[in-house]
């Protein structure tokens, strides 16, 4: 069987938009990979056919057990493309609704298919679209749209300099979620994927614009305080654990529960670095879990 000329197992084939359009084909539109292996990676679309799935010959190849072997499509539609499913085992999602036939896309719009998440763009500024969308993946993560550690240290940086400078407060709160790995071997990723979003989206409501809120790995999280000392820090978190304990996760007929456990620190004179806040906090949570979980210590 011939393979496709666009295949993209190893590295995506990079086509200039204007070449397609000399040719005919361009609809102006690219596929950006977000999340899982080829971070960043790009596929010019046009009016061909783009399967994704595990078989070898698919235009897009993802190697996880997560994603069938043909299990989704992208395709010309109406003067721009559609997503469609091919009856995979774990489903398709636009933006983190599940496909059912065929959904047109627009620009902006996010692709799940198993642990990947892609972005699509089109109209006629893909091409500095896509290198803000390249920006994009290095200060916010890319499942819960929030931003990420980079981010995160960057902005702990400049509060923490500013606080020492102007001898002002700044405190932290690390959040963890309590056995999160039980959401995932009971109900698969894609619900764990799901309380992930869901638990950004809970907690990004409370944060005001001053304010920092970031993924700091796996299912820990992290909110950056300035002007507030360690007990307003305190309750806030109190504030915060409540709002998780009482929220109900609700996907695709599964419903969880969930809790977590807050560690806050405070900015004190004995602390050098940026890192020393973040450990004390750290430290905090480690005892939150220690002692039982779905509780804040600081």
């Amino acid at each position: 069987m011939s393979r496709d000329p666009n295949h993209l197992d190893a590295q995506t084939r990079i086509t200039s938009v204007r070449e397609m359009q000399a040719m005919g084909q361009t609809r102006d539109a690219y596929l950006v990979q977000l999340r899982g292996p080829d971070l960043g990676r790009r596929l010019l679309l046009s009016d061909r056919v783009v399967t994704i799935g595990r078989d070898p010959e698919s235009t897009v190849v993802l190697k996880s057990d997560s994603v069938s072997r043909c299990h989704a499509r992208i395709e010309p539609f109406e003067g721009g493309h559609r997503v469609v499913d091919n009856m995979s085992t774990n489903g398709t999602y636009r933006n983190q609704v599940q496909v059912s036939g065929g959904q047109p896309l627009v620009s902006g719009d996010y692709v799940q298919v198993g642990d990947a998440i892609f972005k699509y763009l089109s109209g006629d500024n893909i091409e500095m679209a896509y290198h803000e969308e390249i920006y994009r993946l290095t200060i916010e993560d890319s499942l819960t749209q929030i931003a990420n550690k980079r981010a995160l240290t960057d902005f702990l940086d400049k509060e923490f300099a500013r606080a020492r400078r102007y001898q002002r407060d700044v405190a932290v709160v690390m959040i963890d979620l309590d056995h999160f790995k039980r959401v995932n071997d009971t109900y698969g990723h894609l619900m764990g994927d799901f309380v992930l979003r869901d638990m950004a989206k809970l907690i990004g409501s409370r944060i005001r614009r001053e304010e920092l809120f970031a993924r700091y790995g796996g299912e820990e999280f992290c909110v950056v305080l300035p002007e507030m000392e360690a007990p307003a820090g305190v309750k806030f978190a109190e504030a915060i654990r409540v709002l998780v304990e009482e929220h109900v996760f609700s996907f695709e007929g599964n419903i969880v529960r969930m809790t977590a456990s807050f560690g806050v620190a405070g900015m004190t004179v004995a602390m050098t670095r940026p890192e020393d806040l973040l450990l004390a906090a750290d430290e905090n949570l480690y005892r939150a879990k220690n002692e039982g979980r779905n509780r804040v210590i600081g």
